[in-house]
């Protein structure tokens, strides 16, 4: 029910950026069923360095039309960054295309229990047991799944998307702590981040698979229109949503709602992907799900009231697969 306080059109504006914070989760979760679409083993590094380019591409013609400029700090900590997301998304891909997208989007949502976990252990911040409790729950919840969906046992795909979990987990507390204190542009710094990517992945795929100049030229319209779906839609919007949204709402309800993402990507998977799980695999969504953001909402009531404290929108999630 809507707070009494709030006027009509104050209510209106709050239904419109949860919705829209809804849409970017949507898309989030749909990434793990089109990059599979679109990406073989053969092929994960080459996509990778032509989605990473275009974005790089769009991301700083939006800088160059903005008017600004980059400064050395957004240089060294993007790169730094850059190279730790570039280890995201070659575990992810590599993944995605070993194991179901409903795997994917469901294993790499321990993202969400792992990163608060990892803050404790380098800023020596408490969390409370019931925290670890939904972090059990979660891995319970992986293991069901992924013995009891299509695959009889934890495969190499799924393995390399727990290792995806991990590095996302180190990308977001570094993009924290490297970022904290420093007068830095969230744009610049996204920018900055996918143009190290593009470089990494550039360079990856002429020495392994096929080269990014190959891949490109074979590109039919169907592997266009997907790509473009990745780069804009998965991409570049939801960064401006984000940035958009927390001024109109609070981080706590951004951060909830799109934490919603591994709910779309197992709907998504399940009704578009055609993926199959039995009783099992359904047993263990509904741990993932109900452990991941019982542990979020957990994490979030824990974090400290100081405004400087509270975590920027564009932490929130790294972008996906």
């Amino acid at each position: 029910m809507a707070d009494p306080a709030l006027s009509p059109a104050a209510v209106r504006r709050t239904s419109v950026v949860d919705v829209l914070l809804l849409a970017v989760a949507v898309a989030w979760g749909s990434t793990y069923w089109v990059a599979k679409e679109l990406v073989s083993q053969d092929t994960v590094l080459a996509v990778l360095s032509v989605r990473m380019t275009l974005t790089a591409a769009a991301l700083g013609l939006i800088l160059v039309m903005m008017r600004k400029r980059l400064k050395k700090t957004e240089a060294v900590v993007g790169s730094v960054l850059g190279l730790l997301l570039s280890t995201v998304f070659t575990f992810e891909t590599f993944g995605i295309a070993g194991t179901s997208a409903t795997n994917a989007g469901l294993i790499i949502s321990l993202t969400i229990v792992m990163t608060p976990v990892l803050e404790t252990v380098v800023g020596k911040r408490k969390l409370s047991r019931l925290f670890y409790l939904a972090a059990v729950v979660a891995v319970a919840g992986v293991y069901f799944l992924a013995t009891g969906g299509a695959a009889a046992s934890f495969g190499f795909g799924d393995l390399l998307i727990l290792l995806a979990a991990v590095a996302r987990a180190v990308h977001v507390t570094g993009m924290h702590r490297l970022s904290a204190g420093r007068s830095v542009d969230s744009l610049n710094l996204t920018f900055v981040q996918m143009a190290t990517c593009a470089l990494v992945f550039l360079v990856m795929s002429s020495l392994w698979g096929t080269p990014t100049t190959t891949y490109a030229g074979t590109m039919d319209g169907s592997a266009a229109l997907q790509m473009a779906y990745l780069v804009i839609v998965c991409t570049v919007f939801p960064f401006f949503i984000q940035m958009w949204a927390v001024r109109k709402t609070s981080p706590t309800r951004v951060s909830l709602l799109l934490g919603t993402e591994p709910v779309w990507a197992a709907v998504i998977g399940v009704t578009l992907a055609g993926d199959v799980l039995g009783p099992v695999g359904i047993f263990g969504v509904v741990l993932v799900l109900a452990g991941t953001m019982w542990g979020q909402r957990l994490e979030l009531q824990s974090r400290p009231a100081n405004p400087t404290a509270t975590r920027k929108p564009e932490d929130v999630h790294a972008p996906t697969a």
